[in-house]
């Protein structure tokens, strides 16, 4: 197909027609480059891990799911290498356009899915969401996105980055068809898809993102306080010192999970890695040689925590990203803090196993601006229902 954006993999060309009747028939979508197609090779968004992996055996059953409902898989997107990224830029294969934010990156590491279908090449596309991959290039491309619960949905047959974090993801630019396609992703469990019993606004996540970000966000989230009718204001990481200590948690965790995920291919292979992506991946190998701190029980504490909160089906307001999409030509020190006021927005969601939705709710300075629902765990239908309701109150 036709790609202007730079959004989908050149190093494959695969079309899996959906079937004639289902729920998304005569939609298309694209899978990220994480996602095995049968007989075609994964890359992972970097050219040594394409050329030392065989052609997969099977596609990923995520895929299949989507294709039996009537959706058309048309091509694979680029990917952040190995997914060890939330900017979106992947030194091998470029960029792919933010059409919503011209000069601007689109986030990643679910950079080509987002740009697909932001640039209405694709209807919807899947992703991936360990810290934030689906979360921020939704918020940057004016997306809905979709991080479910995790383990709600099996990742067989997709790339790991960190195991205890990973989730299949998704974006969509209605509401409604993320909904639909989240009916098809999510196990028929019995969830119970109750109404959102009320909206606790997460001040210290609002205190993370910048001063016109926050008063942009100001109108919607005071329409999805009316829409479910009772709210409060919460500080959400103080009992752990802070959403930015509760990031350095999540980072810890997730390094020492990639480092057992990938690190022996790195030793054996010796691939060439952006210079951000190289650094992380360094990083990474110097903690697993550590002994394991407290960040496992600080986790489990946080969980429960946060669990406590949403049991009686209240769900956190926040921004998701915390600031419009950064310049394309940011600094290392500009991209290393955006990174890290983004990771503390969305490491509650990574550490306590939540569902969460972002919603296109605003612009600043002529940029998407994305605002975050979070639901107890298993409340993925619930709070796709929610954001159904909220973006048609919003008109979004």
């Amino acid at each position: 197909m036709q790609d202007p954006l730079g959004a989908f993999c050149r190093h494959v060309d695969v079309i899996l027609p959906g079937a004639a009747a289902g729920p998304l028939a005569g939609l298309s979508f694209a899978a990220k480059d994480l996602y095995d197609v049968v007989g075609q090779r994964t890359g992972g968004g970097n050219p040594d891990w394409l050329q030392s992996h065989a052609p997969a055996t099977a596609t990923a059953p995520a895929i299949l799911s989507l294709v039996a409902a009537g959706g058309t898989l048309v091509g694979k997107t680029v990917t952040d290498e190995l997914a060890y990224s939330i900017a979106g830029r992947n030194f091998h294969y470029g960029t792919p356009t933010n059409v919503a934010a011209p000069g601007r990156i689109p986030g990643g590491s679910s950079s080509g899915s987002a740009a697909a279908v932001a640039g209405k090449l694709v209807d919807f596309a899947l992703g991936s969401d360990t810290g934030g991959s689906i979360r921020i290039p939704a918020s940057l491309c004016g997306l809905f996105g979709m991080r479910p619960s995790h383990g709600r949905i099996t990742l067989a047959g997709v790339m790991p980055l960190a195991p205890s974090f990973d989730t299949v993801a998704w974006v969509a630019r209605d509401a409604g068809l993320l909904a639909a396609v989240g009916d098809v992703l999510l196990p028929v469990d019995g969830e119970a898809v109750r109404d959102a019993s009320s909206v606790l606004v997460v001040e210290d996540g609002l205190a993370l993102a910048d001063p016109e970000l926050r008063a942009a966000l100001a109108g919607p989230v005071a329409a999805i306080v009316r829409l479910v009718g009772r709210s409060r204001t919460i500080e959400l990481g103080t009992t752990e010192g802070g959403l930015e200590t509760l990031m350095q948690c999540f980072r810890t965790l997730q390094a020492r999970e990639v480092w057992a995920a990938h690190g022996a291919w790195i030793e054996a292979q010796h691939p060439t890695f952006g210079p951000d992506v190289a650094a992380r991946f360094a990083a990474a190998k110097a903690l697993a040689a550590t002994p394991p701190g407290g960040e496992a029980g600080q986790r489990e504490r946080y969980a429960g925590k946060v669990g406590a909160l949403l049991a009686d089906g209240a769900v956190l307001c926040l921004p998701t990203a915390p600031s419009i999409a950064p310049p394309l030509d940011m600094t290392a020190d500009e991209a290393q803090r955006f990174r890290e006021r983004a990771l503390a927005l969305c490491c509650t969601a990574g550490l306590a196993r939540l569902p969460q939705v972002s919603l296109p709710v605003a612009k600043v300075a002529g940029c998407p601006v994305g605002l975050s629902l979070v639901a107890g765990h298993g409340r993925d239908r619930a709070l796709l229902r929610l954001a159904a309701r909220a973006a048609g109150s919003l008109g979004s």
